[in-house]
């Protein structure tokens, strides 16, 4: 039986991940994963890539690090994040290959 299939999941299990999924929904969280992909960024880093004020990307990173989604270290006064593990990192990058708007574009095909 293939983990898809199995029923007996905890339903903390189904809850904990729909949160999980739900964090990563929001646009500009997408935007830091994508652009973290499978390196380490310090936060001013990711502020320059996002376009936005460090104080708006580090609550989005927050969010992400509550939800188990990236975590971080400390070096001096810098603070790196990069996702959590390379099975999330395989997980962003497959969700980006199915649902990037090229992909959902159905209209070009029928």
């Amino acid at each position: 039986m293939s983990a898809l299939s199995d029923r007996s999941a905890p339903e903390e299990d189904n809850i904990l991940t729909a949160h999980a999924l739900k964090a990563m929904a929001h646009p500009l969280r997408w935007k830091i994963l994508c652009t973290l992909g499978s390196q380490e960024l310090s936060v001013g880093e990711i502020v320059d890539m996002m376009g936005t004020s460090q104080s708006n990307v580090s609550q989005h990173l927050e969010q992400l690090r509550s939800k188990r989604i990236v975590s971080w270290r400390k070096e001096g006064n810098r603070v790196f994040y990069r996702i959590r593990n390379g099975q999330l990192v395989m997980l962003i990058a497959t969700m980006r290959n199915v649902l990037c708007p090229a992909n959902l574009d159905t209209s070009a095909r029928e």
